[in-house]
């Protein structure tokens, strides 16, 4: 039976493959390959430029053709590499093999011992792993959670000033926005961004067991570590880890898992949330009538979009938190464990992606109630206690809270008990005319927010 999108086990590479077929390019198989031999090939080229004596006669305009392999890496140059895997069995070796036939092909056979030079595979693979989250951290994840948190900042925007009972402990409470509700989230977002800014993605390349014995013991008089620490920086863009085993760390990148873990526990709150205002009919949603909400009940619009998202968020942190607990840990200078671990790392992405997505195409489905918001507001004006307790707390009052618990205990609060209550007070009738100001929808401080919004 061919894999397809509907013999596939993993929904990923099923019914949710092209909705993140983009990330084939960064966590599939072909994409490690590939980006095993962009390391070698940028390894030897280093070598070239630095210059390693052996390599001073390395003609530097066949840079060029050498990058070439990697740019125009094909689906028949993978299997080609897998079929010589299948006699090594080790997969780095098998890129090596095929790099030598490439140099022999570009006439470069003098040099081809020069490829994989001193390295073990963990050199390659703990900078060929890395170099690709970063790209797709920046190609991919990011543009969507900007997306969505410019969704987010419009929302808030738009509905800053909408008045919207707020629930405490499922009960009503003193009244908000739905504007501030939504920047809740944006700020909580925006907050862990900041945090990827001190994740940096890291990269092992130290030979053996990370002490650069073959080089040393080949070339004593370079300055290796400040050759690799170049290397890693300026040709892959990711940070040399200064002390390793035979493999790296995982810190760095188990904080990364930590940190998406994080913005997606955050999001899986935001859906929730809309879920329960979409409950309420706070929100209602464009309707497609080619549809179906229910396969009985055909007056519903579910809200499949957010219950989705969380779906895949939980499957998503869940692998996450797996990763970030996994990783780290290997038996002393080195054990194979993380090498099928790692060919995971970008299943949690995906589902993180699909998650996004759905959330962007379950808010663009919103449309506001202000009637049911503004009817909520109308019949609970018991939240106004608060604000006159406040006042007449302000004007010395003798135990405010006591008197409105009094007048108001065992009565359904309407505004017609709240304006009984004032007429009653032993106040000034200016204090009186502050307090009946006060209403269930005014009873806000809009400019909440402002700063992260403008």
């Amino acid at each position: 039976m061919s894999v397809n999108p509907l013999t596939a086990i993993s929904a990923i590479d099923g019914r949710y493959y092209k909705h993140v077929a983009a990330l084939s390019d960064y966590f599939s198989e072909f994409a490690l390959i590939r980006a095993r031999v962009l390391v070698e090939i940028e390894y030897f080229i280093a070598l070239c430029e630095m210059p390693l004596p052996q390599l001073q006669t390395v003609d530097k305009n066949i840079f060029e053709e050498l990058r070439a392999v990697y740019q125009h890496f094909s689906e028949e140059d993978a299997w080609h590499i897998i079929q010589m895997e299948s006699v090594t069995n080790h997969d780095v070796k098998a890129v090596e093999y095929f790099l030598k036939e490439k140099f022999d092909a570009l006439q470069l056979s003098a040099y081809k011992e020069f490829i994989h030079f001193g390295l073990t595979s963990q050199d390659i693979n703990n900078t060929a792993i890395p170099f690709l989250m970063k790209e797709f951290h920046r190609d991919i994840w990011f543009e969507e959670i900007e997306g969505l948190q410019q969704l987010l900042r419009n929302c808030a925007m738009e509905w800053m000033q909408t008045p919207m009972l707020a629930h405490t402990h499922g009960q009503p409470a003193s009244p908000t926005t739905m504007g501030k509700e939504w920047l809740v989230f944006y700020e909580r977002i925006e907050n862990q961004l900041a945090l990827f800014e001190n994740i940096p993605f890291c990269g092992k390349f130290g030979g053996a067991t990370g002490n650069f014995n073959a080089h040393h013991v080949a070339f004593p008089e370079i300055d290796w570590v400040t050759f690799s620490n170049r290397f890693l920086e300026e040709k892959l863009g990711i940070k040399r880890l200064q002390t390793t085993t035979q493999i790296e760390h995982y810190d760095m990148m188990a904080a990364y898992f930590d940190t998406m873990k994080r913005i997606n526990t955050i999001l899986l709150d935001f859906a929730r949330d809309v879920w329960m205002y979409i409950s309420m009919n706070y929100f209602t949603q464009k309707i497609n009538e080619n549809e179906v909400g229910s396969s009985a009940m055909p007056h519903k619009v579910n809200p499949i979009d957010f219950e989705n998202a969380e779906g895949n968020i939980c499957i998503a942190n869940a692998l996450f938190e797996g990763l970030a607990a996994k990783l780290p840990v290997s038996r002393l200078q080195r054990d194979l464990s993380d090498s099928t671990v790692t060919r995971n790392i970008g299943v949690p992405l995906a589902h993180s992606i699909v998650a996004l997505k759905s959330l962007q195409r379950g808010i663009n489905k919103l449309i506001i109630n202000i009637e049911k918001l503004y009817a909520d507001l109308e019949n609970n004006w018991a939240v106004v206690a608060e604000g006159i307790q406040t006042i007449l707390r302000r004007e010395g009052y003798p135990e405010p809270y006591e008197a409105l618990k009094i007048a108001t205990r065992g009565k359904v609060i309407t505004k017609e008990v709240i304006f009984d209550f004032i007429e009653n007070l032993e106040v000034s009738e200016e204090i009186k005319k502050e307090i009946r100001g006060i209403t269930p929808q005014n009873y806000i401080y809009y400019i909440l927010g402002k700063e992260l919004l403008f």
